[in-house]
C-alpha cells in the first residue's frame, strides 16, 4: 500500500466513524420489555389478587406501543373483564400516567373535559398502571373485574412493581423474615400443607409435602421444583411424556403416566430439581414419603 492509497483509507476509516458517532448521537439505547416480563408482571398482580382475595380480575400487560403481550382472566370474572384491562393498560402506557388521573379529572371538572371521553385508544378508568424500568416506561398494566376500582388500581399497582421485587432495589425495604417452629412444620408435614405461598408477591413458594400412595404425572409450565427428601423412598420418573393429560389449574398439567422420561430412586437427603415444563410422576413411595418442594417461578 502506497502513501496515497494509506492517506485515502484512513479517510476512509474517519469518515464511518464520524456517520457512526453521528447515528449513535441520534439514538438511545432503550428497555424493551419481553414476553417473560410480561409474565413476571401478571404473576405479581395474580399473587395480589391472592392475598386480597379478590373475586375475579383480568390483567392484561401491553408494550410501550400499547400492543397487547399478555392477558390472564381469573376465574369468576366477567367477560367484558378483557377488553376493558387491555383499554386500561393502554390508555397508561400512551398517556404515559395511571388511569386515575384521568378518571378523577372528567369526573371533577365537568364541562369540556368529558370530550376526553371520545379519543380513541382511551378508557379512562382506574385500574391502569405505566410499567418503569430504570425510568423508562416500557409498557403498562391493566385490570378489570376485582372488587373495586381500588382494588383493580392495587393489583396493577403490584404488577408494575414485578421488577422491584426479588431484585436488589436499594430503596424498597426487604421483605420480612419467615419462620416456622418444630411444631408447626410437624403439623404442616402431618397432612401435607403449603409452608409459604408467596402472597406477598415473591418468586417462590416453600411445600412441606408429604405423600402416602403413588400420584399422577404432573408438568408446571411456569414453576420449577426443588425437592429434598427428608424422609422415605420413591420411585421417581423425569422427563418424557406426560400421558393422558388434562388442565386442572392455569399452568398445571396433570396425566395417568410418563412414557419415556429416566427413572430414579430417591431417598432421605437427595436432592433433585425438575425445570418448569418437565414432566415428572412420584410412580412408587413408601408411606410416608415427606419432602420439602420450593417451587421457583
Amino acid at each position: 500500500m502506497n502513501k496515497h492509497d494509506s492517506i485515502r483509507c484512513f479517510g476512509i476509516a474517519a469518515l464511518i466513524l464520524c456517520v457512526g458517532s453521528a447515528v449513535n448521537a441520534q439514538t438511545v439505547a432503550k428497555q424493551t420489555l419481553t414476553l417473560q416480563g410480561a409474565e413476571r408482571v401478571i404473576a405479581a398482580a395474580k399473587a395480589e389478587a391472592q392475598r386480597l382475595q379478590a373475586p375475579g380480575g383480568v390483567i392484561a400487560v401491553v408494550d410501550d406501543g400499547g400492543n397487547l403481550m399478555a392477558l390472564e382472566r381469573l376465574d369468576g370474572t366477567f367477560a367484558a373483564g378483557a377488553n376493558i384491562s387491555i383499554g386500561k393498560a393502554r390508555t397508561a402506557v400512551l398517556f404515559k400516567k395511571p388511569t386515575r388521573f384521568f378518571e378523577e379529572l372528567i369526573n371533577s371538572s365537568g364541562k369540556g373535559r368529558t370530550v376526553m371521553t371520545a379519543l380513541n385508544d382511551f378508557t379512562p378508568l382506574i385500574g391502569g398502571i405505566p410499567i418503569s424500568v430504570d425510568g423508562q416506561i416500557v409498557g403498562g398494566v391493566g385490570v378489570s373485574g376485582a372488587a373495586s376500582a381500588a382494588q383493580d388500581e392495587e393489583l396493577a399497582i403490584a404488577g408494575s412493581k414485578a421488577f422491584e421485587t426479588g431484585m436488589t432495589s436499594m430503596n424498597d425495604p426487604a421483605p420480612p423474615v419467615s419462620y416456622w417452629d418444630n411444631a408447626k412444620v410437624e403439623e404442616a408435614f402431618a397432612k401435607g400443607a403449603v409452608l409459604f405461598s408467596a402472597s406477598d408477591g415473591r418468586n417462590y413458594m416453600v411445600h412441606a409435602s408429604r405423600r402416602e400412595k403413588p400420584g399422577l404425572a404432573e408438568v408446571h409450565s411456569k414453576d420449577a421444583d426443588v425437592i429434598y427428601v427428608l424422609q422415605g423412598t420413591a420411585t421417581f420418573i423425569t422427563g418424557g411424556g406426560a400421558v393422558d393429560t388434562k388442565t386442572i389449574a392455569p399452568d398445571e398439567l396433570r396425566g395417568t403416566s410418563i412414557k419415556g422420561g429416566e427413572t430414579r430412586k430417591i431417598s432421605k437427603g437427595d436432592v433433585i430439581i425438575v425445570p418448569r415444563g418437565v414432566a415428572h410422576q412420584f410412580a412408587e413411595v413408601t408411606n410416608p414419603f415427606l419432602y420439602y418442594v420450593v417451587k421457583v417461578r
